[in-house]
C-alpha cells in the first residue's frame, strides 16, 4: 500500500501551472508596508506563467514519518492537455488530463485509474486539476480575487489572512515581494485535525520565467504526517513533445476507497 501511495502522491508533486500571458509587476524585492491587500493579490496573478509546455527532471523526496524513498522522474506537459512523467527504465509511468489521474507500475504488475478524489482525501483538501498546478507553481490554490482579506507584512513578506474566518476551514498565506509569488500557504480544518503546508523555499529563473525550485509539502491527518521534498531540475520550455503512455495488459487494477470513476 506504500508503494501504492507513492505513486499516487507522484502526480501531485510534479505538477505545473499555465496561465494567459499578463504583464509583469516589477519589484526589486524589498516590502512595501503601504500596499494594501487588493494590490498585493492583483501583483500575484499579474506574476503567472505563460508557455505552451514544460520539460524536465524531478526530484522527488517522500516521508511518512515511518519510512522514506526518493526518486527522480522525467517530467513532460502540454498546456491544459496533458502532464507526463516516467521513473527511470519506464517502470513507473503517470499521464495526468483535467480529468483523470492514472499512471501503472511494472514492479508490481498494478495500475490506477480514477479522478482526483483520492488525492483530494490524501492531501485533506478538494483538488482538481487547476488547483494542483497553481499549488506547484507558487500559486494559490484559492481564488484570492474571491474573499476580503487583511494584509501585514511578516519576515519580510506579505501575509494574507480572511477577514472573514471560516468555522470549518482556515487559510493562511504569505507572498514574497520579489516575484508576487507564494512563500508559503496553509489550509486547515481543526476539527478535523488536518492541516495542508506548502512552503515554498526558494524560486527560480528560467529562460526569464519564474517558478518554484524546492517545495516542500506537509500533510497533517491526526497523528499521521506525510512530507513530500520536491526540486525541479534542467527545466525547458516550449520544445516539441510527445506523450508515449499505455496501461499494459494483464496488470492488475488498483481500487482505493473514495476513488470515483
Amino acid at each position: 500500500m506504500k508503494q501504492a501511495l507513492l505513486y499516487l502522491v507522484l502526480p501531485i508533486i510534479i505538477l505545473s501551472v499555465f496561465s494567459c500571458k499578463t504583464t509583469k509587476v516589477v519589484s526589486d524585492g524589498s516590502v512595501n508596508e503601504n500596499l494594501s491587500a487588493k494590490a498585493i493579490i492583483k501583483s500575484h496573478y499579474q506574476n503567472q506563467l505563460d508557455f505552451k509546455t514544460l520539460s524536465g527532471k524531478v526530484k522527488i523526496n517522500y516521508s511518512d514519518g515511518e519510512s522514506s524513498q526518493g526518486v527522480s522522474v522525467s517530467l513532460r506537459m502540454e498546456k491544459d492537455n496533458a502532464i507526463w512523467m516516467s521513473a527511470p527504465l519506464g517502470m513507473v509511468k503517470v499521464l495526468i488530463t483535467p480529468k483523470r489521474v492514472s499512471f501503472y507500475n511494472k514492479l508490481q504488475n498494478e495500475y490506477f485509474d480514477g479522478n482526483f478524489s483520492y488525492l483530494s482525501n490524501l492531501l485533506g483538501t478538494d483538488l482538481d486539476f487547476d488547483k494542483v498546478q497553481d499549488l506547484l507553481l507558487g500559486q494559490a490554490i484559492f481564488d484570492l480575487r474571491k474573499e476580503k482579506y487583511n494584509a501585514t507584512v511578516t519576515d519580510k513578506k506579505y501575509q494574507l489572512k480572511p477577514k472573514k474566518a471560516g468555522d470549518l476551514f482556515k487559510t493562511f498565506f504569505q507572498i514574497e515581494p520579489t516575484n508576487f509569488k507564494m512563500a508559503s500557504q496553509q489550509l486547515s480544518q481543526p476539527l478535523k485535525k488536518r492541516v495542508l503546508e506548502i512552503d515554498y523555499k526558494n524560486y527560480q529563473k528560467i529562460e526569464n520565467k519564474v517558478l518554484p525550485n524546492t517545495i516542500v509539502i506537509t500533510a497533517i491527518d491526526k497523528k499521521v504526517t506525510n512530507t513530500i521534498d520536491l526540486e525541479y531540475r534542467n527545466i525547458e520550455f516550449n520544445r516539441a513533445l510527445n506523450f508515449p503512455y499505455k496501461i499494459p495488459k494483464g496488470f492488475d487494477e488498483i481500487v482505493l476507497k473514495g476513488n470515483g470513476k
